[in-house]
């Protein structure tokens, strides 16, 4: 079988806040290693600020809260 094309930084981007959770305004996890090959933090993070989204990150996973709300750490 042949290797799919690696992603672009701008598609991998898209298909992810395309999604329907994103769109719907909900929670998307992520493998920090996947954002940090494909994207890069610092693009992703500033990909987060221009939509006014939040995200936090635990034991490689990175979880995007795709809305504008507050997000308040319980414990």
């Amino acid at each position: 079988m042949p290797i799919p094309a690696p992603l672009s930084a701008e598609t991998w981007i898209q298909h992810l806040f395309s999604s329907k959770a994103a769109r719907n305004g909900a929670v998307i996890r992520r493998k920090t290693r996947d954002i940090e090959r494909y994207v890069g933090r610092t693009a992703f993070e500033a990909e987060l600020r221009r939509r006014g989204y939040h995200a936090v990150e635990n034991a490689g996973q990175m979880v995007i809260f795709c809305n504008q709300e507050t997000v308040r750490l319980i414990s």
